[in-house]
């Protein structure tokens, strides 16, 4: 009786805002779901944080975690239907609100690995639009700016004197990894391609040609329309950057070991010829 009580005051917590629509995390008793039936309210449980989330954005509700807590401008009053629809065999609740700031894409497929396929696909579309959107700034693709990269740091490698130069020289040669992957999965001929696109890139003004990953052949893709964000770019070549710097951090505390600590902890010896198979 005491739990009942309870509820009840709970759910009349509630009710006396007069909502259309209760949406919840967890479950909700049977006596708190006869009480909304009564009052013309229907309730929603079980709905994952991030689902509950969006749908305070698109209705203008706050979430709040005590009934007795909740004031007039907790109630969101922009939803501006609500209905269930049923798409093939499942049935799906449907809220549509008035200029509403989240909204859901409903995928449907032949089969589980057509669907991963699409959901994949479609979160890399959106990710390259917000990155787009967060910093309105593209770079020519098909390993355009990797190449013209590599030509502005090799020219620059031999204007510095001494050994400084081999760190622009060795990065502009790594940048070329990207054109050449490119060739090289369309079945093109590497070292020609290449050599033809080291060649266009000479000219200041052909900067954005670079590889049809396709046919493997030279195209401008200011023409070709393959583009890539700028924030995508900077950030993959400064993880390569940072990539290299650790990995030849590691390999100069592995190699200072002293003399006498390589004498102390020899590695492991050499196979001796009777211990091989023949």
């Amino acid at each position: 009786m005491k739990e009942e009580e309870v509820v009840r005051k709970l759910v009349n917590d509630i009710v006396k805002w007069k909502p259309d629509l209760v949406i919840t995390e967890k479950g909700i008793s049977d006596e708190a779901q006869q009480i909304f039936v009564r009052n013309n309210i229907t309730a929603l449980r079980r709905l994952r944080k991030t689902i509950n989330n969006r749908i305070a954005k698109v209705t203008g509700a706050t979430i709040v975690t005590r009934p007795e807590e909740i004031n007039e401008n907790d109630i969101g009053t922009r939803c501006t239907l609500f209905s269930i629809e049923k798409y093939g065999d499942e049935y799906y609740t449907t809220i549509l609100g008035e200029q509403p700031k989240a909204c859901t894409l409903l995928l449907r497929g032949a089969s589980k690995e057509v669907l991963s396929e699409i959901e994949r696909n479609l979160q890399d579309a959106l990710c390259v639009t917000r990155n787009v959107f967060l910093n309105p700034k593209l770079c020519p693709g098909g390993g355009a700016t990797e190449m013209a990269l590599s030509t502005f740091l090799r020219n620059k490698s031999k204007t510095i004197p001494g050994v400084v130069q081999y760190p622009y020289h060795a990065v502009g040669i790594a940048m070329e990894a990207i054109p050449r992957t490119l060739i090289q999965n369309c079945g093109a001929d590497i070292v020609r391609s290449i050599t033809n696109l080291r060649a266009k890139h000479a000219d200041p003004e052909n900067w954005s040609y670079g590889i049809n990953g396709s046919t493997g052949e030279l195209v401008d893709m200011n023409e070709f329309g393959i583009w890539e964000p700028f924030s995508v770019k900077v950030q993959t070549i400064k993880t390569a950057v940072e990539s290299s710097c650790m990995l030849l951090k590691i390999d100069d505390i592995v190699s200072g070991l002293t003399k006498k600590d390589k004498e102390a902890s020899p590695g492991p010896s050499a196979p001796q010829p009777e211990d091989m198979e023949v």
